[in-house]
Order: C-alpha cells, then structure tokens, then sequence
C-alpha cells in the first residue's frame, strides 16, 4: 500500500487526528508498522482458511488447500 493511501485510510478512520502533527515522520513509520502487522494477521487467517481444509487425503484438493495456505504465507514475505 503507497504512503498515501495510508495516510489517506488514516484519515478516513480519524487515527491521523492523534498523530499528523509535530511527529508526522514518526507517526507515518509507526503507521506503517501497525498495516503490516494488520496484514500479516489477515495472510494467516485468510492461509489458516485453507489449512482447514486440507483433510490430509493427498488428494487434489488437499494439494490445492495446501499450496493455497502456502501461496498466502508468501505474500509476505515479497
């Protein structure tokens, strides 16, 4: 996500209201830090999704639910 589209979801939330002032540089980084928390918790639940449906058959689908569980966790660490 670009650094304005944060800032402009940070507005949108009214967040940007506590921190845009003196120590904008350090609420941007903070900010940053806090979406990518947010975003590596929503890859695991979205990869914990598929892990729930991994059966342990070996079959197919089981391949699939798994490589889609992998393919999640990845994304972050592009």
């Amino acid at each position: 996500m670009s650094k304005d589209k944060t800032l402009d979801m940070a507005r949108e939330s009214w967040l940007a209201v506590y921190g845009l002032g003196h120590h904008k540089s350090s609420f941007i980084e903070a900010l940053k830090h806090f979406e990518a928390l947010v975003r590596a918790d929503e890859r695991e639940t979205c990869a914990k999704v598929c892990d729930k449906r991994y059966m342990g058959d070996n079959n197919r689908e089981d391949m699939e639910a798994k490589e889609c569980a992998t393919a999640i966790r990845a994304r972050g660490n592009t």
